[in-house]
């Protein structure tokens, strides 16, 4: 399932890995930023930290480390990251996710 034309055709971010890996499509506000990312390869994220961010795994499978614990996220399966807690995940071919940070300004979007 790919998410619909008018949500593919909302705004990218800026984000630093290639488009031919993960797609992004986003909606700003003043009070955060929601993202709907499909990625397009296996992908590794590194370790690193950030304000809260809740996500929902629309397709595919994570594995996602938040504070040195462990889990495999699938279809239907949300996570909660809070502020500061150091994270990272391994994602698959295919999965499309819908992130939620509290920071607007999290990411920039693209040009």
């Amino acid at each position: 399932m790919s998410f619909p034309d008018f949500i593919k055709a909302f705004p990218g971010i800026e984000i630093p890995f290639p488009d031919d890996v993960v797609q992004t499509a986003v909606v700003r506000s003043d009070a955060g930023l929601v993202v709907f990312f499909s990625f397009l390869k296996d992908m590794e994220l590194p370790l690193h930290a950030h304000g809260a961010q809740w996500g929902t795994v629309i397709e595919g499978e994570i594995e996602l480390t938040i504070a040195g614990e462990t889990k495999v996220y699938r279809p239907g399966d949300s996570y909660s990251i809070p502020t500061g807690a150091e994270h990272g995940a391994s994602i698959r071919s295919g999965t499309k996710v819908i992130d939620v940070f509290e920071e607007p300004d999290r990411y920039p979007l693209k040009d």
